[in-house]
């Protein structure tokens, strides 16, 4: 079915985010802080989490008991599906996938280059189904491994091979947790010391707040209302964008139909410098201006600053 874009109903949009950083720098508690979430404990740290700030959760030993799980009914009650971590995670579809044929892998246990290809489109059908099937956010966590580049070091997220292409591919945003003085910070936006995905405004670093004993932990609920606000008011922008263009077309085309020689061509162009043009109708009616322009054998005097009869060598010329 072909559908307006101005029909996108893009406040109710689910979000997939990717969250890296140090061990220890509080990734899962920030992860946790997302809107009603389930906390798929693939690494078993769930015990390092502060008790206030755990949430309901599963600790899967296989990626066959993920599969198992994460099924509509089981995850009702939910609103955002929290993988920690998602090189764990990755882990245990590796050895799903060598389980499944036995060519996925290598003689010392390790994914065969068939394999990678495998488990990197395993990872982002898994991403799908959770985010269009199930209709839920996505939360994934990734530990920061260090990787040298001359004199700069440079943070990557520490995942097997070449995997580590599919897992940004389905992501929304994407960001690296670090630490400036005693503030926790998130970073968006690309730079040299690592690689993050920002869209609908969510960009640079943000300052993560501290929390208290009575402070909620919310952060990612709050970004994620931010994200949809913002999403919803670039919708009814482009709708007001959209309506503001055709009127401009209407009014344009009407202006220039009734152009046959140069008297109505001179009592046209104030009218078609009034109007209010918008996206790309200036241009598209410039082109319409011109052609009818020259169908009608007219040529613009800079002199006398109006449309003329053209001189018969140009009309020789044409």
């Amino acid at each position: 079915m072909i559908r307006n874009p101005n029909d996108i109903q893009e406040g109710a949009k689910k979000i997939r985010m990717l969250i890296a950083g140090y061990p220890g720098i509080g990734k899962s508690t920030l992860a946790l802080s997302a809107p009603n979430p389930l906390h798929i404990d693939v690494d078993f740290g769930i015990d390092r989490i502060e008790p206030r700030y755990r949430k309901p959760y599963i600790q899967p030993q296989s990626y066959d008991e993920i599969l198992g799980d994460l099924t509509p009914i089981n995850l009702q009650d939910f609103d955002t599906l929290v993988f920690d971590t998602g090189g764990k995670l990755i882990s245990l579809m590796s050895l799903w996938a060598i389980k499944k044929d036995p060519k996925y892998g290598q003689r010392d246990g390790s994914l065969s280059l068939k394999g990678y290809g495998f488990v990197g489109k395993e990872f982002v059908r898994l991403m799908d189904y959770c985010f269009y099937e199930l209709q839920k956010n996505i939360v994934i966590v990734f530990h920061a491994t260090e990787e040298k580049d001359g004199d700069n070091t440079r943070l990557r997220i520490k995942v097997e091979g070449q995997t580590k292409n599919n897992v940004w591919e389905p992501m929304d945003l994407g960001g690296f947790v670090e630490i400036y003085g005693n503030d926790r910070t998130i970073g968006f936006s690309n730079c040299e010391r690592y690689f993050a995905k920002g869209t609908r405004g969510i960009s640079g670093i943000r300052k993560i707040p501290a929390l208290g004993p009575t402070s909620p932990n919310d952060f990612l609920t709050k970004l994620f209302a931010e994200y949809n606000a913002k999403a919803t008011a670039e919708v009814e922008q482009n709708a007001v964008d959209q309506a503001a263009y055709e009127a401009a077309m209407v009014e344009g085309t009407a202006i220039i139909a009734d152009i046959v020689d140069a008297d109505t061509a001179n009592a046209a162009m104030p009218k078609y410098q009034a109007i209010k043009h918008a996206l790309t109708s200036n241009k598209e009616l410039g082109v319409l201006w011109n052609k009818k322009i020259k169908e009608c054998s007219l040529f613009f005097d800079k002199v006398l600053k109006k449309y003329t009869p053209a001189p018969e060598e140009a009309k020789e010329a044409e």
